[in-house]
């Protein structure tokens, strides 16, 4: 069941992204695997403000299969973090994620839906492209978008190529 995010599942949220990071490994991306979830002081605002979702399958130890954070960027929406169990690969709940964050800014009338990801990781770049994300070239950046990008060169995520994408919103 896709809800939004409470505060008790902040732990559940950094364990589900630690899990989340292991299959980077396969692809000798061991610093993305090793990167810090995102602490809870950085959860508490978002899932305060509702920017924060989850699927919450009822699972008795409390653990997660999904998360989205969706927050509101530019003239439109943008995924700050998608992430899906390992345990649940292959059900297709990124793409349910992803098609209701698009749901999410239509409803809104807001045009568009943004995202930064590697650009050729299978799970990432690939993925989003099927969905009807094109690549944003720096020079198509609006400003929020240009900033969350330098960040992330800041923080030296891009030991392969990230981009920035867009969707239109229907």
């Amino acid at each position: 069941m896709l809800r939004q995010a409470l505060l008790r599942d902040i732990p559940f949220i950094r364990e589900l992204e630690r899990r989340a990071g292991e299959p980077f490994r396969t692809l000798g991306l061991d610093s993305i695997a090793d990167d810090e979830p995102p602490g809870a002081e950085d959860l508490a605002g978002p899932i305060a403000d509702g920017e924060i979702h989850v699927i919450d399958e009822g699972r008795p130890d409390g653990r997660l299969s999904a998360w989205l954070w969706l927050m509101p960027l530019d003239d439109g929406l943008h995924i700050e973090q998608v992430s899906i169990d390992p345990e649940h690969r292959g059900r297709r709940l990124g793409t349910e994620l992803v098609r209701w964050a698009l749901a999410q800014a239509a409803e809104r009338g807001l045009p568009e839906v943004t995202l930064t990801t590697f650009a050729d990781v299978p799970w990432n770049g690939p993925l989003y492209r099927r969905l009807g994300f094109r690549v944003v070239e720096e020079e198509e950046m609006k400003p929020g978008l240009r900033t969350i990008r330098e960040m992330e060169r800041a923080l030296g995520l891009d030991v392969v190529p990230r981009v920035a994408m867009r969707a239109l919103t229907p």
